[in-house]
């Protein structure tokens, strides 16, 4: 059972910056792709950032792209979500997420495909 822990969200001024960590345990295997999720109240859940736990890909969405950096520390099974230029927009709660086996590491990508999820941080950019 692959278990997951957000730490990191506060609250901050647009321009700044956080970085978001996500403690994973419960898997043996470097076939997993993981990821950032967030939602805002009212709005749907976005995939954000998708990386292959045993390297080689990483996907982002259009609107975090060369603000947003996901990385991993496989020693540490943990996940990071380096967030720079934070805006207002991307106030929202932020969720680690697990998928075992994907078919290809582009999976990592398909963010309906994720199936194990923490419990979240919030992010809070004032302007």
């Amino acid at each position: 059972q692959v278990q997951l822990v957000e730490s990191g969200g506060s609250s901050v001024q647009a321009g700044g910056s956080l970085r978001l960590s996500c403690a994973a345990s419960g898997y043996t295997s470097s076939n997993y792709c993981l990821a950032w999720f967030r939602q805002a109240p009212g709005k749907e859940r976005e995939g954000v950032a998708g990386i292959y736990r045993a390297g080689g890909y990483t996907k982002y969405a259009d609107s975090v792209k060369g603000r947003f950096t996901i990385s991993q520390d496989s020693a540490k099974n943990t996940l990071y979500l380096q967030m720079n230029n934070l805006a207002p927009e991307d106030s929202a709660m932020y969720y680690c997420a697990a998928m075992p086996n994907p078919f290809t590491t582009f999976y990592c990508g398909s963010w309906s495909k994720y199936s194990y999820w923490g419990q979240g941080t919030q992010v809070t950019v004032s302007s």
